[in-house]
């Protein structure tokens, strides 16, 4: 007997691009079959006309902060396996929320929503180990204390890796490639949030294709949209075409939006930021209260700067026709660079992969929804060498969203950013219903993943 019946849903055959109409039984967690499924099951969804699809995987996000929720930290969590993401990759941009052995620890004994890897971030570990001016480059010892905390995290489990070169414009590449000697004989992903944007963006690029040269570590550029959408795209993507052309590892990552978001206190919007993006001081939307949903003049920016640092904002700054450009190259997988404060900040969080299958696919058909798809689902799988995710395929992992391709939208906005997305009727996870009809019913089958890159031999080719 089948655990779970999935019947009468459309699957795309990744290999061959065909739909096809057919049943998917499932046992322990895993597809036992697909196509005539004759044994009866524990429980049946009657899929006709839908979608059976992968869990979605976001490569880059930001997790919880578990200090911040007080009973209930869980939150971005919950946006996540709301819009049908099933797997995250948190720690991204050189920042981790609450050190590994802690995530990893409050995962082990409550569970999450969603599975989760993660990076551990070099910015974090400046600041663990007292290198807090960002402006400076880190000090010998300091480079050692790091050394031995990455040792630690990579024992744990971490993935890799992530760089926030624009938070800390101190950090140079002496630093990155001292802090990377240690972990030169592990299999490691590595992460890059770019030095510098808009015009700047294109030597950044190259900084990080050098980082991964000179490591010999695979590279992920972060979310390209907010480094390149301001006229430098077309040059940006071939730059990174040209490095893999030419033998580097390296992959991108975009979300479906033309503003990005960060703190307001952070490096980013030192002085000439406004210059760089040719706009002005009412591009950027507060988010939180005192201020909530109110654009900056010139006082206001620089009072809350000073007053509210740690404030989320939201930045419209890039150009949105950049933006799918991004997300069509091969080599980019769509991802969310999600990140909340107390229930505020960006709809990215919530909204970015229905945006996708939604606006870019049906609406403007700028993707077909077999290129989105992989975009979410096998490309990442791939990337971070979770051999048993991202296909429907007997024998693999029974994480699976179920959605109307007429339907899905995402439902989010700057005002509301974490309203629920629209036609995704189930979320699946370990073949058990954790989302049905927008609603949670289980929010603890998700565990944290160890770094499966050192379990592989090789990464398979992603295209």
């Amino acid at each position: 007997m089948y655990d779970l019946k999935i019947i009468n849903g459309i699957i795309i055959d990744f290999d061959t691009g065909q739909k096809k109409v057919c049943d998917i039984g499932i046992k322990k967690g895993k597809i036992d079959a697909i196509g005539n499924c004759p044994e009866d099951a524990k429980r049946e969804i009657d899929a006709s006309g839908k979608i059976i699809a992968p869990g979605f995987i976001d490569i880059h996000m930001h997790e919880e902060n578990l200090k911040e929720g007080g009973a209930n930290p869980i939150d971005i969590s919950n946006r996540m396996l709301l819009m049908g993401v099933t797997t995250c990759v948190a720690g991204n941009c050189g920042n981790n929320r609450q050190s590994l052995e802690e995530f990893i620890h409050f995962i082990h004994h409550k569970g999450m929503p969603v599975n989760y890897l993660s990076f551990i971030g070099h910015n974090f570990l400046r600041n663990a180990v007292g290198s807090t001016d960002r402006y400076q480059k880190a000090s010998k010892n300091e480079v050692e204390e790091m050394q031995k905390l990455l040792i630690n995290a990579v024992d744990q489990g971490a993935l890799g890796v992530s760089f926030g070169l624009e938070y800390a414009p101190g950090i140079d590449l002496e630093e990155v490639l001292d802090l990377c000697s240690v972990i030169e004989d592990r299999k490691m992903l590595l992460a890059a949030h770019y030095r510098k944007d808009a015009k700047h963006s294109i030597p950044s690029i190259k900084e990080m294709m050098e980082i991964s040269k000179q490591t010999g570590h695979p590279m992920q550029i972060s979310h390209i949209g907010s480094s390149c959408a301001y006229g430098m795209m077309t040059e940006g993507l071939d730059t990174i075409q040209k490095g893999i052309n030419l033998g580097l590892d390296i992959t991108v990552d975009c979300y479906p939006y033309d503003a990005f978001s960060t703190y307001i206190g952070s490096a980013v919007f030192d002085e000439g930021c406004f210059g760089l993006w040719n706009k002005s001081y009412d591009a950027i939307l507060l988010t939180e209260a005192p201020y909530k949903g109110m654009r900056c003049d010139e006082a206001l920016f620089h009072k809350a700067r000073k007053e509210h640092p740690d404030m989320l904002v939201v930045a419209f700054v890039m150009n949105e026709e950049e933006v799918i450009q991004a997300i069509k190259a091969p080599f980019v997988m769509v991802a969310s660079d999600g990140l909340y404060r107390k229930g505020q900040g960006h709809p990215r969080g919530a909204g970015s992969f229905p945006r996708v299958l939604g606006k870019y696919v049906r609406e403007k058909q700028e993707l077909s929804l077999l290129e989105a798809l992989k975009k979410m689902t096998l490309m990442p799988a791939k990337r971070l060498g979770l051999e048993s995710k991202g296909e429907i395929k007997e024998g693999k992992d029974a994480d699976i969203v179920i959605f109307d391709q007429n339907e899905i939208l995402d439902g989010a906005t700057f005002e509301d950013p974490q309203a629920l997305p629209i036609g995704i009727d189930y979320v699946i996870l370990k073949g058990e219903v954790a989302v049905e009809n927008n609603i949670i019913i289980k929010g603890d089958l998700g565990k944290y993943i160890s770094n499966p890159l050192e379990k592989t031999v090789q990464v398979n080719s992603l295209l």
